[in-house]
This record gives structure tokens, sequence and C-alpha cells, in this order.
């Protein structure tokens, strides 16, 4: 294989024509097939690809020079003592080179968030979503989002200053307060996006739910195409909660199989059952049941509330064993929008169809990535986004009362700050170290 070894700084150029026992640097952003020397032994190293990429037109904004070497073990270990010999060079930290590409301009915290999140993606769509934010497709949203800002200070600041002279325009603060009015309908709506960029990232977590040997476990096990759970005829068996990742349509799910609901016989399955009895901690739900329990044992109160629920896909298992008869009752239940699958984890009869409903819920719960406006992905988006609309909201009281003006100047300022902060434009310290704390060695 192939191993990129990436140096950058003030000493790139020095150590570079050491490493080539030359006097000139190759050309710019051009590949050249050269051999690598030892700088004190001048002994040859390796034979490899060497590109030049001088400040600021380079992934940091510093001098950087990238050698592409022989991956062995011994070509690596005599390439590191080679450049560690030379004075100036330390090994880079975890984030580095990304972290020196923030303090230089060539990237802003979002931008940052998403390389990091492009690192880690383990499915399209959070390749796709990572990638667009990466080339600075939500930083552009937030930036216009300033500007529009420190115009309406500017403006909203001149009204104060010069508020009381002739050479003020007319109308200059309601221009501002029009502007304010149009940020707030756009944060507003950016904020009600459902969380789809954020649960893009982390995964949509999925629970399944429902009464012993429903096939809760079975369905687990199918999903992951591989016996994640326990599976047995008798009830109780899942006492506490199974989770597995799964890529399902390019879409992150975090599945947790739950214990049985029902009075629990043991300490040890009442906690499962309390575990499982969180349905709103989760973005949905899989409320497993068989044809049985909706057709003979349930009431009509209890049939209703299984058929309501939010955010519930409601299996009803054990389908092989239904008749004709029985099965146009169940079909008669499909209606009003109501999302109700019917499979059999034993024939595996219909879990093609409930695939499909399930990756059509993931596509309304997630967006699609890649497309349209692009959504806040972390939380720390969520809440500088909320101090924003707080503060452009509070602007708009203020305007209503002329005496306020100064006061309401200082929430336009606190509007501008907030943005500022997802973008790592102001006050971003104390996040810095946890945004680059998982990024490899090299990136």
């Amino acid at each position: 294989g192939v191993s990129v070894i990436r140096v950058s700084g003030p000493a790139s150029k020095e150590v570079t024509i050491q490493l080539l026992g030359k006097d000139q640097l190759p050309s710019p952003r051009v590949a050249h097939l050269n051999t690598l020397y030892d700088p004190k032994s001048h002994d040859p190293i390796d034979k490899a690809l060497v590109l030049w990429f001088p400040g600021p037109h380079s992934f940091t904004g510093e001098d950087v020079a990238e050698l592409h070497v022989h991956g062995g073990a011994a070509v690596l270990a005599a390439m590191f003592a080679a450049l560690s010999s030379v004075k100036g060079l330390r090994q880079a930290e975890a984030g580095e080179f990304t972290k020196r590409a923030f303090f230089n301009g060539k990237l802003d915290l979002t931008e940052v968030e998403g390389l990091g999140d492009l690192i880690h993606a383990e499915t399209e769509g959070q390749r796709k979503q990572a990638l667009r934010q990466m080339e600075g497709t939500l930083s552009k949203v937030y930036r216009r989002w300033m500007d529009t800002l420190v115009k309406c200070v500017a403006h909203t600041e001149a009204v104060i200053d010069f508020g009381e002279e002739e050479n003020i325009e007319d109308g200059l603060l309601s221009d501002v307060e029009r502007k304010v009015k149009s940020l707030v309908r756009e944060v507003s709506e950016h904020l009600k996006d459902g969380r789809r960029g954020e649960r893009l990232r982390n995964g949509v977590h999925v629970a399944i739910l429902g009464p012993p040997n429903a096939g809760k476990s079975s369905l687990l096990n199918i999903l992951c195409q591989r016996p994640a759970a326990i599976v047995s005829p008798y009830a109780g068996t899942t006492r506490d909660v199974v989770t597995s990742t799964l890529d399902i349509g390019g879409y992150p799910v975090v599945l947790s199989d739950t214990a049985g609901l029902r009075k629990a016989e043991d300490p040890v399955e009442e906690e499962g059952v309390r575990r499982a009895v969180t349905p709103n901690s989760t973005d949905l739900n899989f409320r497993r049941t068989d044809y049985d329990t909706v057709l003979c044992r349930a009431d009509k109160e209890e049939r209703d509330e299984l058929l309501t629920a939010d955010n519930t896909i409601i299996v009803m298992n054990k389908v092989d064993l239904v008749d004709e008869n029985h099965m146009d009752t169940l079909r008669f239940m499909d209606r009003d929008g109501l999302k109700i699958c019917w499979l059999s984890c034993k024939t595996e009869e219909g879990v093609k169809d409930f695939l499909n409903v399930l990756q059509a819920k993931l596509a309304e719960l997630c967006g699609t990535p890649g497309v349209g406006n692009p959504s806040w992905t972390q939380q720390r988006h969520n809440v500088q986004l909320t101090y924003c609309l707080q503060s452009l909201l509070q602007f708009l009281n203020l305007c209503k009362h002329d005496d306020q003006i100064v006061f309401a100047a200082e929430e336009l300022r606190y509007a501008l700050k907030a943005l500022g902060r997802i973008t790592g434009s102001v006050g971003v310290e104390e996040v810095l170290d946890v945004i680059f704390r998982d990024f490899c060695i090299g990136k």
C-alpha cells in the first residue's frame, strides 16, 4: 500500500529540500517522483511521489509538503526517524492540520464539523450531508444572516448617533425592522426542521416494543441479518435493551430490542421492562404484536391505543397462521394513514414491504440529504440559533418604544454573536477541543 506523510508549517520548505537532497523545491501542486534521503546520513530511504503546496494555497494555509511513500512498516519507521531528526519538527496531534486550517481561515467551524462527519460517515445519507456541510452550504446560510445583521447593527447605530440630523434618510429604522422580521422567519423555519440533520448525523433511534413472545427479538435478528438477540419460546427471554446499528437505505438506524411489556416476575425483568417503557425517548417505535392480540384478546380501547400511537409503525407478526377471513379484517384496519405492516418472522413473508415502509419513514424523519435547504446538524447549532432568535424577537419588541433603541441595538449584537459562535468567528475556544478531538492523526 501507500502511506501519505504530510508536513505543514514554516519549516516545510527546508525539510523538503533536505529529504530530496536538492537545492530547489519541486513545482507547486505537481506530483514528482523522487528518491528521499535521510537528512543526517544521506542514505536513500524510499522512492516516493512528492507534492509541494506553498501557502496560503494549501489545506492548512501554510507551506505543506506531501510525501506519498510505500506503506511498509520499515519504510515508515525510517521516514519518521528521518523527520524527527530535523530540528523544529514534531508529530502532529489529532486534528491539528484541520485546526490550523480553521485558525488560518481556510475552513469555518461548521465546515470543520462537516469534515469530521465525513470521516466518520457510515451510511450514504451521512456521507452526502457531511460532504455538503464541508463544502460550506450550511456556512453560507449563516454568513448571509450575519451579513444582514451587520448592516442592521450599523443602520441602527446610525439612527442612535445621527437620528436628529437631516442627513439620515427617513425610514431607516423601519427598513431594519423589516429585515429583522425576515430573519426571524428564516431562523424559525430553520429551527423547525424536526431535527432532520441531527438525526441523520447521529442515527435514528428506533425501539421494538410489545408484549412477550410477539417476535421482537426475531424481528431484530431479521433486520440485522444475524442472531443479535436470543430467541426462545419462553416469555421474558430478553431482559435488557439489546442495541444494534444498521444502514437501511442509506439512513443510520440505532435499533433497540426491549423486554416484553408485562407484569414482571422478578427484579431483573422488572428493570428490563422499566427501560423498555420509554417510547417518547426514541425517534420511532415498532409496536410488535400478533394477529391474536389484535383480533381476539385486546379490547377496543387497547386496540385503538395501539393503532393511533405517535411515531409508531405497527408490526403484526405470525401472519403465516392467519386464515383469509381474518386477513380481510386486518386489511380493513389499514386505513386513514395508519402505518401497519403484516409479516412472518418464520417465513419472512412481508419483510420486504415492511422495509419499504421503514425506509419511507426514515426519509420523512431525516429528509433527503443533498437536496433543499441544509439542516443544522449539532445540538450546539440549535442552542445558538435559539439564542439568536430570542434576541431578534427582543429587538422587535424594544423597537416599539422610542426610548429603548439603544437596548434594541444591543440585542442585534447578541444575535450576531450567537451566529458567530456557530461559524467560529467569535468566542468558541471552549468547544474547539471537543470538535477536534475526534479527528485522526494527519487530518
